[in-house]
């Protein structure tokens, strides 16, 4: 909250007034990162832990998030021919996976909406690094010690602001998993329960039929029987019964 508050205000910040300092010299040490070779291209989009590190699109194609679409298309174009896997025969399916990795940031770069929540996301992480370096100087000036911190140096600060952003890209993942998650496990509880109604529906109808073409059956059975019981008494009447015997008394 501090830190919005701050970056709201319209002031700049003594640690933005840094960011603005060694931005050039910032821009300049990417430029150098970012010519690669195919192969270290490849290795620098699957290093471990690239699950998160892969989250900021414009971390995988290695633009500015200030730039425009179409030029970053153009890095898009020349990073796709580079890991391209018919470029890399030898290394054909990590190939393939790096490509799908700028595949898909491309795309998410050129959806409005996502790129405005990486946009929000990385504002974000740029906001709470300014805030957690401006509280470090404070904490320096209320102990009467210099407010010099490791910061100052550009690597050091492009460190700590990268190590936040990446954080922040993974703590939203994480809670996006999870919901995701919940989410999943609440739609399979409901089909459950969904498939046990329909199966108990089903047994019931079912059972109806059954019972209702067992009906003709029992009533067939019940007609029989009774004919049966009828030509029975019929048949006895024209035969001939000798009188019971009668206990002699004495």
């Amino acid at each position: 909250m501090a830190a919005s508050s701050k970056a709201t205000s319209g002031q700049p910040t003594g640690a933005e007034s840094v960011f603005s300092s060694f931005m050039t010299e910032v821009k300049e040490i990417e430029k150098k990162d970012s010519v690669l070779t195919s192969k270290q291209q490849i290795d620098r989009l699957l290093r471990p832990g690239s699950t998160y590190f892969n989250l900021n699109p414009f971390e995988v194609l290695q633009v500015e998030p200030d730039m425009k679409v179409e030029i970053i298309k153009k890095q898009y174009r020349k990073l796709s021919i580079l890991i391209h896997p018919d470029k890399n025969p030898d290394n054909k399916d990590r190939a393939l996976s790096a490509f799908e990795i700028i595949n898909k940031a491309m795309k998410t770069i050129e959806d409005e909406n996502h790129r405005k929540r990486v946009l929000n996301t990385i504002q974000e992480a740029k906001e709470k690094t300014e805030f957690e370096i401006e509280e470090k100087r404070k904490k320096l000036k209320k102990e009467g010690k210099p407010t010099s911190i490791e910061e100052d140096d550009p690597e050091r600060l492009k460190a700590t602001l990268y190590k936040t952003t990446v954080k922040l890209f993974a703590d939203y993942e994480r809670r996006r998993k999870e919901l995701e998650d919940r989410e999943q496990q609440i739609r399979k509880r409901e089909r459950e329960e969904e498939i046990a109604n329909e199966d108990k529906t089903k047994k019931q109808k079912e059972w109806q039929k059954e019972w209702e073409d067992g009906r003709t059956k029992r009533v067939d059975n019940w007609r029989n029987f009774n004919d049966k019981k009828k030509k029975k008494k019929s048949s006895n009447k024209g035969q001939f019964r000798p009188p019971k015997p009668k206990l002699e008394q004495r």
